[in-house]
């Protein structure tokens, strides 16, 4: 277990939190274990800011296209709905730094720190967490973003049955939210159009959370229904 970073830690928590996002070649995520040849998507794109809750500001740390052989793809993976509506291309993601050395970069940037996304149940738990990034302890984990924006949209659920102790609201996407919490403004500048690149995202991201901790709606110390 890596020793976490403590700077600006104050009694509700961290005061600098990094937000992640990655974009990826399907929904179903890397390997579950070994031998597992189900679930084989790969990140191709990472981004990652910096936002400090208590000055408000965002700061771009990290973003790389994630290089692998391409030439031995399936059309499952060269067809990803990334490539057909993104700028992101087979192309770049075949020209990009290698999987390897991005890796090393992306450890480098969140070994000791305080992290979370916009869903960490799919950019971790379906990615970041399993082979081959493999970087579960390598940094302390906060509140998923996700889960207060649906706390404070409070979208109902499609079906009441899929109500449990921590979930009672539908989870919104983070364009929706964006839009709620800055129908006037724009300050991760995207001009009203989610580009899913993943450095676009983390920004959004982070300003969704900066949004939502001070009108006293995120605290990056509430792990309530992470699990659940």
């Amino acid at each position: 277990m890596s020793e976490f970073n403590l700077d600006g830690f104050g009694p509700d928590g961290p005061d600098r939190i990094l937000v992640l996002d990655t974009e990826t070649t399907g929904l179903d995520g890397g390997p579950d274990g070994p031998g597992d040849s189900a679930h084989r998507d790969l990140v191709v794109d990472i981004g990652i800011c910096e936002a400090c809750l208590s000055t408000g500001e965002v700061r771009e740390v990290y973003s790389s296209i994630v290089g692998y052989d391409t030439d031995e793809w399936p059309d499952s993976l060269r067809n990803s709905w990334i490539f057909q509506n993104t700028d992101l291309t087979v192309e770049a993601v075949r020209d990009a730094e290698p999987f390897g050395a991005v890796r090393k970069q992306v450890a480098a940037k969140i070994r000791g720190r305080w992290l979370t996304t916009y869903n960490v149940r799919f950019d971790l738990d379906k990615f970041l967490y399993r082979d081959p990034w493999d970087f579960r302890g390598m940094f302390n984990e906060c509140r998923d973003i996700m889960f207060s924006a649906a706390d404070a949209f409070k979208i109902p659920l499609p079906d009441a049955r899929l109500e449990t102790e921590f979930q009672k609201y539908a989870y919104p996407k983070l364009d929706y939210s964006y839009a709620k919490l800055f129908p006037d403004s724009d300050p991760a500048g995207i001009m009203g159009v989610q580009d899913h690149r993943a450095l676009s995202d983390a920004k959004v991201a982070s300003y969704v959370m900066l949004k939502l901790h001070s009108e006293g709606l995120y605290s990056p110390m509430d792990m309530r229904g992470r699990y659940c």
